[in-house]
């Protein structure tokens, strides 16, 4: 009896310690905190606070038609060269990601490159070599988007081969594998068409879902609506739904970010009286550091104070918006961003993202509510 009672309390103290050391191990882990750069944003690099970020991303290195190939224009060049160096004089241990097309990119471009294995070959060498030339820890390809069946399969071979490639230049080179990741759709379905998430899980080490961009006065001119919400319902389109679709496609949660706006988008109101979410609309509103109905953050923050008006949150579906006269702008604040993170934590995602820099306000306001949630 003795004998068993024992083992029995043996068991049950090696259950504990086992217990605890995944305890730690999970607490210990690293919250990943990403930020993209963007070069046309005349942003200085060295004016990034790093210290705020584990992953920046270098946007954009330019796709060559002729040759597919990656390059980087020669505008571009001194300062990506410099990336890396520059952003870690204010924290050593971030890690750059040299980020390849775009939203101005042609997809089409992408679809071509990635639809013949030379092609392909061009576009993974050539990627290497500039990322290892110019100091990268990695790569992030934005094609926006394969849309049909063959550019799905395309794009999964695509990635399939490029992972190969960087483990074989690791071994070769005897330096750390480059990570790799991708900027992706908002959910794992584009418009019917599924994408490869098997060759993406197994190939990437996570992606950027772009849980943004949802609503805006270009596509949606009828009506305001949150540009980025988390949540939703009747249909309206929310970050959730699809960072659940990725996961119920087979995408672990721990390889996805999710990603948030710096900037909101500016509808003109049909009638100043009628001026929540879903309120009618008459396409993009004009005015002050408005283009094209974006605005960023640091320019709502001027418009907000300018006009004396309170920002209202809805915690329903976390978005914020404001509205001045016929001005209406939705967009991401303070308790949206801190919702957003919470939620990455809470769902044990790989971290988050936002896009740029640049558009955050002087105080690097978005910034820092993400880091220190």
């Amino acid at each position: 009896m003795a004998s068993s009672t024992k083992s029995f309390l043996s068991s049950i103290i090696f259950l504990l310690l086992l217990l605890l050391l995944q305890f730690h191990s999970s607490a210990g882990q690293t919250r990943r905190k990403g930020v993209y750069w963007f070069s046309g944003s005349e942003f200085p690099v060295a004016n990034i606070n790093s210290a705020l970020f584990t992953h920046i991303f270098c946007a954009f290195a330019d796709l060559n038609t002729n040759t597919n190939q990656v390059t980087i224009s020669s505008s571009n060049a001194a300062k990506f060269s410099t990336f890396t160096q520059t952003v870690r004089q204010k924290n050593p241990n971030v890690k750059t990601m040299l980020s390849i097309g775009g939203g101005s990119s042609n997809p089409t471009n992408f679809a071509s490159m990635a639809s013949q294995p030379n092609s392909r070959k061009s576009f993974v060498d050539s990627s290497i070599t500039l990322a290892r030339n110019n100091g990268f820890d990695g790569l992030d390809l934005d094609w926006e988007y394969p849309s049909t069946p063959t550019e799905m399969n395309s794009f999964g071979t695509l990635l399939t081969e490029w992972r190969a490639a960087v483990v074989k230049e690791s071994v070769s080179s005897g330096k750390p594998r480059l990570l790799l990741s991708a900027a992706v759709f908002r959910s794992s379905n584009y418009y019917g068409t599924p994408l490869p998430v098997s060759s993406i899980s197994n190939s990437l080490d996570w992606i950027n879902v772009m849980s943004y961009d949802f609503y805006g006065p270009g596509w949606s001119a009828s009506s305001t609506a949150p540009p980025a919400a988390l949540f939703g319902s009747g249909g309206q389109v929310n970050g959730n739904a699809g960072i659940r679709e990725w996961i119920q496609s087979g995408m672990p949660a721990n390889k996805i970010a999710i990603g948030f706006p710096f900037y909101g988008w500016a509808w003109r109101l049909v009638d100043q009286n009628k001026n929540g979410f879903y309120a009618p609309a008459n396409g993009a509103a004009t005015g002050a550091g408005i283009s094209g109905g974006a605005i960023s953050y640091r320019d709502i923050k001027t418009f907000i104070a300018a006009n004396r008006v309170t920002p209202v949150y809805n915690a329903t579906v976390v978005s914020n918006y404001v509205y001045s006269g016929t001005t209406w702008i939705g967009y991401d604040d303070k308790q949206s961003i801190a919702a957003k993170v919470s939620y990455a934590n809470a769902n044990g995602l790989w971290g988050y993202f936002g896009w740029q820099i640049a558009a955050d306000d002087d105080s690097s306001t978005l910034s820092r509510t993400a880091s220190t949630t």
